[in-house]
C-alpha cells in the first residue's frame, strides 16, 4: 500500500464516520416544538437536557416513536432539573 492509498482510506473513513450522526439525526425527523403543535407520540424513548449547573431554561430533547413506528426527535425549552422546588 502506498501513502496515497492509506491517506485516501483514512479520509474516506473520517468522512463516513462524520456523516453517520447527521444521517441518523435527519432520519429521526428532528423538529422544534412550538406551543399548540399537534404531536403524534406513541412511545417515548428518552428525555435528555443540556447539562449545566445553573437553574434556568435549558434546551431539552425527547426521542419518541410516532404512530407509524418512525423515530422522531423533538427539541424544546424547559426549566433545568437543577432548580429545586420551594
Amino acid at each position: 500500500m502506498t501513502f496515497r492509498t492509506i491517506s485516501a482510506a483514512c479520509l474516506l473513513t473520517v468522512l463516513v464516520a462524520g456523516a453517520l450522526p447527521a444521517m441518523a439525526q435527519g432520519k429521526a425527523g428532528s423538529e422544534t416544538y412550538s406551543y399548540g403543535a399537534q404531536l403524534d407520540i406513541s412511545q417515548v424513548i428518552s428525555l435528555t437536557e443540556d447539562s449545566g449547573q445553573n437553574c434556568g431554561l435549558v434546551d431539552a430533547q425527547m426521542t419518541y416513536l410516532d404512530s407509524q413506528g418512525e423515530p422522531r426527535v423533538l427539541t424544546y425549552r424547559k426549566v433545568s432539573a437543577n432548580c429545586s422546588e420551594g
